[in-house]
């Protein structure tokens, strides 16, 4: 006689096989979540950076077209137009004409843009101004237009204006904090002050 075939197993998985399958994910999940937190922050801080950098270089390069001083700053305002207030840590930028001496010309508003959200915990600290002259180089002034904040030349070796964008709540060995630099002549760079500039770390600072 013929012993009749047993149904065959229905595809699918089991509670077991889905069981095990859900630890083993939340066990990779758990691991990859301090990676993921630490791409992020880092993520961040080279938006800020690129934004700060590129804040800088538009002043410069509108200070070259128009042949005309420019006044770079950092504030905690939303500025629109010509009132805002420069502030030393501010998380915004500002870039606008500077009225020439003896003369009945206004500031022009050039532009204005975001470094990093007001309510983050990142740090900008640098200059609270600095100025292009109509050759793209920095340049002193006094009074470059009201609340803009003095401008000043560096008086380190080398001769750069620095921004340093960090967090205040910098986890060591994990966040990597970056620098933009702007020289006497006018050249802009983002540099990693971790490093310091060489033929094998041309990421560096001077």
């Amino acid at each position: 006689m013929l012993r009749p075939r047993s149904a065959p197993r229905a595809a699918g998985f089991t509670l077991i096989e889905m069981l095990v399958t859900m630890v083993v994910m939340a066990i990779l999940m758990g691991l990859a979540m301090p990676i993921m937190s630490t791409w992020l922050r880092n993520s961040r801080l080279r938006a800020a950076s690129d934004s700060l950098q590129d804040g800088i270089r538009l002043a410069q390069a509108e200070a070259l077209r128009r042949s005309h001083q420019v006044v770079f700053s950092l504030t905690d305002d939303k500025p629109t137009d010509t009132t805002y207030t420069a502030k030393t840590n501010g998380k915004n930028w500002a870039a606008k004409t500077v009225k020439r001496v003896s003369t009945t010309e206004v500031s022009e508003f050039v532009e204005a843009g975001i470094v990093a959200e007001l309510e983050s915990s990142i740090t900008i600290t640098g200059p609270k101004s600095i100025c292009f002259n109509s050759i793209g180089r920095l340049v002193a002034n006094d009074d470059p237009g009201t609340n803009a904040g003095l401008c000043t030349l560096p008086t380190n070796t080398p001769p750069l204006q620095s921004y340093d964008i960090s967090y205040a709540d910098a986890v060591a060995g994990v966040d990597r904090p970056l620098r933009v630099t702007v020289a006497l002549g006018g050249q802009v760079r983002l540099c990693d002050p971790a490093k310091s500039l060489s033929s094998d770390h041309p990421d560096g600072c001077p």
